[in-house]
């Protein structure tokens, strides 16, 4: 499956290495790209040599915060399935505050947290949420910074749970993860569809 890795306007233009150095992450392939390469030629060069789970890891880490969120419940979704009042309410807050970034809805997300089933791992979005702004929480936690990479690192797991819950497709499946977020980074909602804009990656209809 053939990939298009121009117009990846929502990734960072600082160099890779930088990036995963901030997030306190070191991928597992080899890269042949130099320290200065940007986002596009090192998820090229990934994609290429099918690295897999260090392009996966890679996605969530360059992915804005909303972005990533949203894209960690597309995950959740593909094993959950549509929307309904059954939903866990990790992933139902986490959805929510992809459509409103703010402080009340981060705190809903985070509130799930405490009573999550422990086999719930939907968690992981709301983990993405309460990180996103990489402090540790809102309110008085805002002025203590969060884990480096903590938000990209729930993101990244929520997406290998949803692979783990497809064993039986891995590779197809994960083709479709990586798919997807390559949508994202250029605009679109993961879903094949341009998003309203740029900064908005869901519409109420189309979760």
């Amino acid at each position: 499956m053939s990939e298009n890795f121009t117009n990846l306007v929502k990734l960072p233009n600082d160099p890779v290495a930088k990036i995963l150095a901030r997030a306190n992450v070191l991928l597992k392939t080899p890269l042949a790209a130099p320290p200065s390469a940007t986002a596009a030629v090192v998820v090229q060069e990934l994609y290429d040599k099918e690295a897999l789970v260090d392009l996966l890891r890679l996605m969530g880490i360059l992915l804005p915060a909303r972005e990533r969120v949203w894209w960690a419940c597309l995950a959740a979704r593909d094993y959950i399935g549509p929307r309904s009042d059954k939903d866990p309410p990790s992933l139902a807050a986490s959805e929510i505050w992809v459509r409103d970034p703010s402080e009340e809805n981060r705190d809903a997300a985070r509130i799930t947290l405490d009573h999550a089933y422990i086999d719930d791992d939907t968690v992981n979005c709301a983990l993405a949420v309460l990180y996103a702004p990489g402090t540790l929480g809102p309110g008085d936690l805002n002025q203590y910074p969060a884990p480096a990479g903590a938000s990209e690192a729930a993101a990244f797991a929520m997406n290998m749970v949803a692979l783990g819950q497809l064993s039986d497709k891995f590779e197809e499946h994960g083709r479709v993860l990586v798919a997807r977020a390559l949508d994202i980074a250029r605009g679109g909602n993961g879903q094949g569809k341009a998003s309203k804009a740029a900064a908005d990656p869901v519409n109420e209809e189309e979760v």
